[in-house]
């Protein structure tokens, strides 16, 4: 069974220079090809065999530990997938949106440490979330408006991924711990197929205090990626899941290609693949696609 090493830089600090390559084949230390998925960003290893696989992975990050590249190793084949869920927060958008609502109130600094602290995995995430959307009672949700407009970006290479997964048959789904006065915005504008999220309570436009149960944590990401594999005839190994925190652990553990990004360490340490430096496009390079087959309209 032949192998892929995957180097990848982001794309907006590009470090894969020609001695970086020499320096990575030279650790290989057995016959391989290279193929380059976007000049200087990303670039495969491809490893008919080798003797030690198990280290070979290892052994290139500790050389490479100074370098910001992301390394994987993967079997060649099957390393495309047909099916995505993905995280919202920290993960498609670069904020964590209830510490945003929570701003709006004068309680950002609170809220946000529950949160950094259910990210972790140090309390539970369905008490947690209880917790912080208490503090919201009152607020009202045309905030939602003033949020996208003034403070949700989107992460690098988010709609990038989603259409070239697509225009490649793929299905894709958002799956958040968050409020669906979000996901349903970000579907849109990334174009997912799906998205699955909390309900903030309401009274006449203005936040309850509560939210809807059952609440969608970590179990209910994982009993989706089943379903979806199930709908679409597909085995669990032919999807792919992404996120940050210890509530998508389950499905990144469950999914053929797991993947933690910029995500918390004990995320990352559970997780079979890692980004680190790249953006989401870095899961386009982890399935091999090459930039010229990126969809970015």
């Amino acid at each position: 069974m032949s192998f892929v090493l995957t180097a990848i830089s982001a794309p907006a600090r590009p470090v894969i220079t020609s001695d970086l390559v020499a320096k990575i084949q030279s650790l290989i230390k057995v016959d391989h090809t290279i193929s380059w998925l976007m000049q200087d960003v990303a670039v495969d290893f491809i490893i008919p065999e080798h003797p030690d696989f198990a280290n070979l992975q290892a052994e290139v990050k500790i050389a490479l530990a100074r370098t910001p590249v992301d390394l994987t190793l993967q079997p060649i084949d099957g390393r495309r997938k047909q099916l995505l869920l993905a995280d919202m927060d920290s993960t498609m958008i670069q904020q964590e949106c209830i510490d945003e609502l929570a701003d709006e109130v004068g309680l950002k600094d609170s809220v946000s440490s529950i949160t950094a602290r259910a990210m972790r995995g140090e309390i539970d995430f369905e008490p947690a979330l209880k917790e912080r959307v208490a503090l919201l009672k009152g607020l009202d949700l045309s905030v939602v408006d003033k949020l996208f407009e003034n403070r949700i970006t989107y992460t690098p290479g988010g709609k990038t991924l989603i259409q070239t997964m697509k225009a490649n048959g793929a299905y894709c789904a958002l799956v958040s711990g968050g409020f669906t006065h979000f996901t349903c915005r970000v579907r849109a504008e990334l174009g997912f197929d799906e998205d699955r999220a909390n309900l903030l309570i309401e009274e006449n436009g203005t936040l309850s205090g509560e939210v809807g149960m059952p609440i969608l944590g970590k179990d209910a990401k994982r009993q989706r990626l089943h379903e979806l594999a199930k709908e679409l005839n597909l085995d669990l190994n032919q999807s792919m899941a992404v996120g940050d925190g210890a509530n998508d652990l389950a499905m990144i553990e469950d999914a053929g290609a797991g993947v933690a990004l910029h995500a918390k360490p004990a995320v990352a340490a559970q997780a079979r693949f890692v980004i680190n430096h790249g953006d989401l496009t870095g899961l386009l390079f982890l399935q091999g696609y090459k930039a010229e087959e990126f969809v970015t309209n």
